[in-house]
């Protein structure tokens, strides 16, 4: 038995009328020849185009992968293409359209049918209103739907502390964080970064004001706008803790240099020392270039004393060094044999003016009347005097 082969998925060929050859066009009906073989190139290289959509789209199912997702719209170009494509076929085919000549055209722009079919309505509708076509979108500017801001209208009623993260805040106002994150992507909100600050009563804010007018220039008070002095005769000491070391530290090394090896008995107590620092403004003169850096000097809180027994890791009597217990004893000992030579040795000989060492109100710092360092200043031939100045004045 003969077997025969058919397609159940092409539409069959349409019957030619009696006594009119296949391929020929209806009698009455004049068709010009050029433009019939243009429109058949044209529509050979659309059926070509369609091959390869088909083989692109089965080539990426077969592969397991995951199918291009079509655009939701198209651009005026785009569309006036798409027109011209389904105008052309509409030509070619008497004024008809075959079943899948729509989803060809779709499949060229890569947009659904329902696209294309309403390019086409348009065209028709305009051209039996004797209008000329086009099938623009006719969108300008900021155009489409405009996003909801209702959810961020409720963020003031939250409390602060369920707004501490994005995740927590999103909880509250019944929405996904990703909402929120882009919202502050688009700076529809803000993120803040808050810090205690003291509390200040009356007595404080006045302290605060008669600071800041201490400051001013006596010579420019009677000017509209007064300035402020240059404060170069101001030495600012304080204290700070630096550890010995670090949890994790990063070095560079050669390819042959060994890992280095860093031992603690216990790396929740790392040491630690204190340090106690004087620093100045700089100084400049007329071409910019610097006479005084501001940089006193930095010394460390420490003591060397003989070890009083032997152990496995030294023998008696080595020195050893250890931090010092920092009382107001101690420092004034740093106040004189430190901070007042350091500063004769580095302050600029042609300033005569008074020096005012600024410290805080902390109780291991000597007061401003202190004897023993007013003894020791003396003979040094400089006008140091100590300033103190309260909490609430010098947090910010």
């Amino acid at each position: 038995a003969k077997m025969m082969n058919f397609d159940l998925n092409c539409s069959p060929p349409e019957e030619d009328e009696p006594g009119r050859q296949a391929n020929t066009p209806p009698a009455g009906e004049e068709v010009d020849m050029e433009l019939q073989e243009e429109v058949d190139m044209e529509l050979q290289e659309e059926v070509g185009m369609e091959l390869q959509v088909e083989e692109a789209v089965h080539g990426q199912a077969a592969g397991g992968q995951q199918l291009r997702r079509k655009r939701n719209s198209m651009l005026d170009e785009q569309r006036y293409a798409a027109y011209m494509a389904l105008h052309t076929m509409n030509l070619a085919r008497g004024g008809k359209f075959k079943r899948n000549d729509k989803k060809v055209v779709a499949q060229i722009f890569q947009v659904g049918v329902q696209h294309i079919r309403k390019i086409w309505t348009i065209a028709e509708r305009q051209k039996a209103l004797g209008q000329e076509v086009n099938v623009s979108t006719g969108r300008k500017g900021r155009c489409g739907r405009k996003g909801k801001d209702d959810t961020l209208s409720k963020i003031p009623t939250v409390p602060l502390n369920r707004r501490s993260t994005l995740r927590s805040l999103a909880r509250q106002l019944g929405v996904s964080h990703t909402t929120l994150y882009k919202k502050l992507k688009l700076r529809k909100i803000r993120r803040h970064s808050n810090r205690l600050k003291p509390f200040l009563k009356e007595k404080n804010r006045r302290e605060r004001i008669k600071f800041c007018l201490s400051m001013l220039d006596e010579t420019t008070l009677a000017a509209p706008r007064p300035k402020f002095i240059s404060m170069h005769n101001i030495v600012h000491i304080d204290e700070k803790w630096f550890y010995m070391t670090k949890m994790n530290r990063c070095y560079y090394l050669l390819p042959e240099e060994a890992d280095p090896v860093r031992t603690v008995r216990n790396k929740n107590y790392i040491g630690k020392v204190m340090f106690l620092t004087a620093v100045a403004r700089p100084r400049y003169d007329a071409e910019g270039n610097m006479t005084f850096s501001g940089k006193i000097g930095v010394w460390t809180f420490v003591q060397e004393i003989p070890a009083a027994r032997r152990s496995e890791y030294r023998a008696r009597g080595t020195i050893e060094i250890k931090s010092d217990n920092v009382n107001r004893r101690v420092m004034r000992r740093y106040m004189i044999e430190k901070v007042v030579p350091g500063i004769k040795k580095v302050w600029p000989a042609d300033d005569t003016n008074p020096i005012l060492i600024q410290q805080d109100n902390a109780r291991t710092h000597i007061l401003p009347g202190d004897a023993e360092f007013a003894e020791a200043v003396a003979t040094t031939g400089l006008d140091i005097k100590i300033i103190n100045r309260r909490l609430q004045i010098l947090l910010i």
